[in-house]
């Protein structure tokens, strides 16, 4: 397939699951009545309530994390990390969860913004272990990476018991958008304004993840242009744990089968990377609506075991001696 033909039929795809994702729910809605107008006023009230916010908030979401997923695979030069296997959701979490404690009163931006700043923290702390540690195996930094996941999981986890939050953290680790309606997801609209930035500097990242050497030796801030990566990363993962909780693995798959499909040029690939997270997280959404229907299985959940399996199929397709 050429890359023309790969954006149409990503196009396609997220045309199609965008209107499946308007009709399918617990209310009915004709397709019929949508195309041809003739929909009642309780119809009209469920779209721009909740279908129309939730499908925005979908895509908003996948293509937001699959970029962030891209620029972290870009900066540590390795196609197995993206944040949610590296601990920066998790360290979005406990910003949640600090900011809960001693603020609880503050507005959901500044609380979104305490999540971006230990979100970034936690991806500035991997990527000095992945530095200082010098790795020869590739297959090393996604284990570091899930380690690191795990200890301030744990430590998020023993606070959220400690102070009866336990409930709370389960809604920010477990991403979900039966909740969403129009006025609860508009700072996703940001994830677009930050993809729109990491175009922009998509060939600084590719760049920057060659090394610092290289890179100032090309004429690129590498300081800076990895301050950027790890901002817009935080940011991302922020926003969409405030809004609708983490999704996992969203930035690990997409880049890996855009690579397989389209190749590894970074201000090439972005756009299909963006359509590819919207499409996937659209479609397990959209699964996790129909499986149980009139329930829900959480988007987290259906992308969760997706995401796991293509990770474990990644690893064994890796030769060990290849780094």
């Amino acid at each position: 397939m050429t890359n023309r033909s790969i954006l149409a039929t990503a196009s396609l795809a997220v045309a199609a699951l965008s209107i499946a994702s308007l009709m399918i729910g617990a209310g009915d809605l004709s397709p019929v009545s949508l195309a041809t107008g003739g929909l009642t006023a309780e119809d009209l009230r469920l779209l721009f309530v909740s279908r129309f916010p939730r499908t925005f908030a979908t895509l908003l979401a996948g293509a937001g994390l699959a970029v962030a997923g891209l620029i972290m695979q870009m900066l540590s030069s390795n196609r197995f990390v993206e944040p949610s296997t590296i601990g920066v959701s998790e360290s979005a979490a406990l910003g949640m969860l600090t900011v809960t404690l001693l603020a609880p009163g503050l507005p959901i931006f500044a609380k979104m913004l305490v999540a971006a700043l230990f979100g970034l923290a936690g991806a500035a702390l991997f990527m000095a272990i992945i530095h200082r540690l010098r790795l020869r195996s590739g297959l090393l930094v996604p284990l570091i990476g899930l380690i690191l996941s795990g200890i301030i999981g744990a430590f998020v986890n023993f606070l959220a018991y400690r102070f009866d939050l336990m409930q709370s953290l389960g809604s920010w680790l477990t991403g979900d958008f039966s909740m969403v309606l129009a006025g609860r997801y508009e700072l996703l609209w940001l994830a677009l304004g930050l993809t729109a930035l990491a175009i922009l500097a998509a060939d600084r990242f590719t760049l920057a993840g060659l090394g610092r050497d290289v890179a100032v030796g090309l004429g690129v801030p590498y300081g800076v242009t990895v301050a950027i990566g790890l901002v817009i990363v935080s940011l991302v993962s922020a926003v969409t744990i405030v809004s609708v909780g983490v999704i996992p693995f969203v930035g690990l798959v997409v880049p890996n089968i855009v690579s397989m499909l389209a190749g590894d040029n970074g201000r090439q690939t972005i756009p299909y990377v963006l359509l590819g997270g919207a499409a996937l997280v659209l479609a397990c959404d959209i699964l996790g609506r129909v499986i149980r229907m009139p329930y829900e299985i959480p988007v987290g959940t259906t992308m969760g075991v997706l995401g796991a399996v293509v990770f474990l199929t990644l690893l064994f397709r890796r030769r060990p001696a290849h780094g």
